[in-house]
């Protein structure tokens, strides 16, 4: 019997050099799309689609990540002196959202060095990885369809996106074999090929569900570029021994650690905010036609 996930790994011990010098004394799961940080998209994310023990992988110079979720009586009790009672809510959610731990990454040796830390919190039990650079905003829908194939085959799931051909070298890329609508099996997976040789347009996009033995193969890869540990390579070890599936998606995800779809995050976001569309939208619609942007 296929046992139920409930663990989540997210990790987020990335230096966020590409955002410098934003991210020199702050962390850049830390920026905020409208007014929430990052990664507390992620969390909810996780949290809406039943995952609600969740492992932070950080590294140095990552506190602030922890006070986030943590309780602040101070900030509280000022908002309930101000009467601010609707944003004291909001405030003490963010730190009820689930069983949220931590631990270090203490070297930076990759992606699939940081999902092997996980190994003994999660133990002998399947677990997503949401990527803290994508985020998702469909309402999990995405996360609960993967784990919705966990469950019926009770094998490892990755999320798949097509890309234009130029990007493919930015990611892990699949040759698939289809199951049915919008499901593949993964006949072989390889990290940023050449665009001439990448199997198709499918990238690996950062949301997986794994069986435990993703631990074993982790174990047995090897240092690729600049000395770190790719996670792309441990699925392909295990792809040999247990079918990987892919779920194919199309909408809903911003790859925050990209300048450009950071800020288009936070005007999508903005958009779909009640209190903020109606003063946003025609300011937009304006800026296109004063830039001659149409």
């Amino acid at each position: 019997m296929t046992k139920t996930v409930r663990k989540a790994v997210i990790p987020a011990a990335g230096l966020g050099t590409r955002f410098l010098p934003a991210t020199k004394s702050q962390p850049k799961e830390m920026l905020p799309i409208v007014d929430k940080p990052s990664i507390q998209y992620v969390v909810e994310e996780a949290v809406r689609a039943g995952l609600t023990d969740i492992l932070v992988v950080t590294g140095r110079g990552k506190r602030a990540i922890e006070d986030h979720f943590d309780r602040n009586f101070e900030l509280e009790y000022y908002l309930e002196q101000q009467g601010k009672h609707e944003l004291l809510k909001e405030i003490q959610e963010t730190s009820e959202l689930g069983n949220i731990h931590y631990i270090r990454q203490r070297d930076p040796l990759g992606l699939g060095h940081a999902v092997s830390v996980a190994r003994e919190h999660v133990g002998d039990d399947p677990f997503a990885v949401l990527l803290g650079d994508d985020i998702m905003v469909d309402d999990a829908m995405l996360l609960r369809s993967m784990l919705d194939v966990h469950a019926r085959y009770g094998r490892s799931v990755v999320a798949l996106k097509r890309v234009p051909p130029d990007e493919i070298s930015a990611y892990g890329c699949v040759d698939p074999e289809p199951v049915e609508a919008d499901l593949v099996r993964v006949r072989s997976i390889v990290e940023k090929p050449a665009v001439d040789e990448a199997p198709s347009d499918l990238a690996v996009i950062g949301r997986y569900v794994f069986t435990p033995e993703i631990f074993e193969a982790l174990e047995r890869i090897e240092p690729g570029a600049g000395g770190e540990l790719q996670l792309t390579d441990a699925i392909a070890l295990l792809n040999e021994t247990q079918t990987v599936y892919g779920r194919v998606f199309e909408t809903g995800r911003f790859d925050i650690g990209q300048k450009v779809d950071f800020l288009r995050a936070n005007i999508e976001v903005a958009l779909d905010r009640e209190d903020l569309r109606d003063e946003l939208g025609p300011w937009l619609a304006e800026l296109v036609r004063r830039r001659g942007l149409a």
